[in-house]
């Protein structure tokens, strides 16, 4: 078996990235806050203070977590080898996908509205496995855009066998 080279140059996604996970997990955060704190208020009867509280602290929740996205952003990266595309990302559970490239049935470029502000891409593969959706975030939008091109042309030489 072929071990993984981890010293190999390893295309990473754009730091950006960590910014649009701190806004979109901060986005979130507001809401499932008010929600929560506009609920406690209406049926308890706890100090007033108490649900403001309870909020503030999911809300504080959330932006921890998307802070952490600036750790997590470093992690993730791709490596195009002659066979296939190699995946990895994780901080304390590393994970490492392989997508041959005979087997990319779709790969999709998509971009939400975090994204879009801050002009990045998210690339997404998909193989005749039900369970192998892939994808690499937070890529520039122009990146994004080449990467796709070269992985479906190489993707087409493998599987008409060329």
């Amino acid at each position: 078996m072929e071990r993984i080279d981890l010293a190999a140059d390893w295309r990473r996604v754009s730091p950006r990235y960590a910014w649009a996970e701190l806004w979109t997990s901060a986005i979130w955060g507001a809401i499932i806050a008010a929600a929560v704190g506009v609920f406690l208020w209406l049926v308890s009867d706890w100090p007033r203070w108490v649900p403001i509280a309870i909020g503030a602290g999911v809300l504080v929740f959330f932006v921890l977590t998307g802070l952490f996205g600036f750790l997590r952003v470093r992690t993730i990266g791709f490596l195009m080898r002659d066979d296939d595309l190699l995946v990895r990302r994780g901080m304390l559970f590393r994970r490492f996908v392989s997508v041959p490239y005979g087997r990319m049935q779709v790969v999709d470029v998509t971009q939400g509205p975090v994204e879009r502000m801050l002009d990045l891409k998210t690339l997404k593969f998909v193989t005749a496995a039900a369970t192998s959706a892939v994808t690499i975030p937070g890529l520039p939008g122009s990146d994004a855009e080449v990467l796709r091109d070269e992985l479906v042309a190489v993707a087409e030489s493998r599987r008409a066998g060329l």
